[in-house]
């Protein structure tokens, strides 16, 4: 059985960077299909490129993000919500470490 990539709660962390992915890709498709302006080939060479650019750099810092947090979630301690910043805040939960 394959492991999941992102469980739910880091699909969720990750939302506010699919917003962003999606509009991107329904211009990148709305453009492809129609074409609202009369422009030359170089400009629009240059509008596909300010599409894509953001579109694919947005991808790999999502995905980059979003193992960053799935693995905080499983090797850092877990405090209560606002509690990590807290002098003497005790975790609720450690993980990474071996019970003795």
């Amino acid at each position: 059985m394959a492991t999941k990539v992102f469980d739910r709660d880091t699909l969720l962390d990750l939302t506010v960077n699919f917003v962003p992915l999606f509009i991107l890709l329904f211009f990148i498709v709305g453009y492809v299909v129609y074409d609202p302006f009369e422009i030359d080939s170089v400009s629009r060479i240059l509008q596909y490129v300010l599409l894509i650019a953001p579109f694919v750099l947005l991808a790999i810092l999502t995905y980059l993000s979003g193992k960053a947090i799935a693995t905080a979630e499983k090797t850092a301690p877990v405090y209560m919500p606002g509690g990590a910043t807290v002098d003497g805040a005790e975790p609720i939960e450690e993980h990474g470490h071996d019970e003795e």
